[in-house]
């Protein structure tokens, strides 16, 4: 299923990932799946994003499996739960780098499970499936780090394998199950005009580039670096690579391992 992304995509470098455009609502009360929520203060609640860190999250317990490709939008700023008809623990907004797209790794009745973009890596929450745009994405992209590759997939036909470089040994890319979280278009960046932040972050680094550590695949104009351990965390793609991966719906899983 296409999108449009026109409205998607947000003007910035990696730099600038601290700009995330989160909309704000104080508070809110709702019923959801038959479930009556209680008043929750939206204001008391972190937001999960790439520059937060929400130590009370429930981790992804799968952080290796693939899902049937469905993902949400939250159209308000929305509590996150530990669990069903538990106790909120953080929130999440609308936007992220244009609209926010998370996917689905659980279902319960009137619930949802997702991944997160905040830290630690492999974060998840629970979202009351009321008010959540749905859609589903047929694409899958596995990164390699041990053979420094990366695939793309659709529906489980490989649609290219390509070169990648991926972290160094002291920056490694981390491993396990994230997704495509944003697709910023920055002219003014030499090494790479397009730049696809995942919900992941580097496990050894808190900033780079001027923002949070936050893990994109990106192009790079020195073909040497493709198929070498050398980043500092990030994935580094060819041209071609990163012009179909450009094409992939926002919330699409991305499985990293070492293979």
């Amino acid at each position: 299923m296409r999108r449009s992304r026109a409205d998607e995509r947000g003007g910035g470098s990696i730099g600038a990932l601290a700009v995330l455009g989160l909309l704000g609502v104080a508070a809110t009360v709702g019923i959801f799946g038959g479930r009556h929520q209680a008043e929750v203060d939206l204001s008391t609640l972190t937001s999960s994003s790439t520059q937060t860190t929400i130590a009370s999250a429930p981790l992804d317990g799968q952080p290796f499996a693939s899902t049937d490709g469905l993902v949400v939008h939250p159209r308000a700023e929305t509590a996150l739960y530990t669990a069903p008809d538990a106790e909120p623990f953080a929130k999440i907004g609308p936007s992220q780098f244009g609209q926010t797209w998370l996917p689905v790794v659980e279902q319960a009745d009137g619930w949802v499970r997702v991944l997160l973009p905040s830290k630690p890596n492999r974060s998840t929450g629970w979202l009351p499936d009321q008010d959540l745009d749905r859609a589903s994405s047929a694409y899958l992209i596995r990164v390699h780090t041990g053979s420094r590759t990366i695939e793309l997939l659709q529906q489980g036909r490989r649609l290219g394998n390509w070169k990648a470089g991926v972290g160094a040994r002291a920056t490694p890319t981390p491993p396990g199950r994230t997704f495509l979280l944003g697709s910023i278009i920055d002219v003014k960046r030499s090494a790479s005009p397009i730049v696809l932040p995942l919900g992941a972050h580097s496990p050894t680094l808190d900033t780079f580039g001027g923002g949070p550590g936050t893990v994109a695949i990106h192009g790079w104009p020195n073909p040497a670096v493709f198929g070498a351990a050398i980043s500092a965390g990030c994935v580094r793609v060819p041209r071609t690579a990163l012009a179909r991966l450009q094409q992939v719906p926002l919330g699409t899983i991305v499985l990293i391992d070492s293979k």
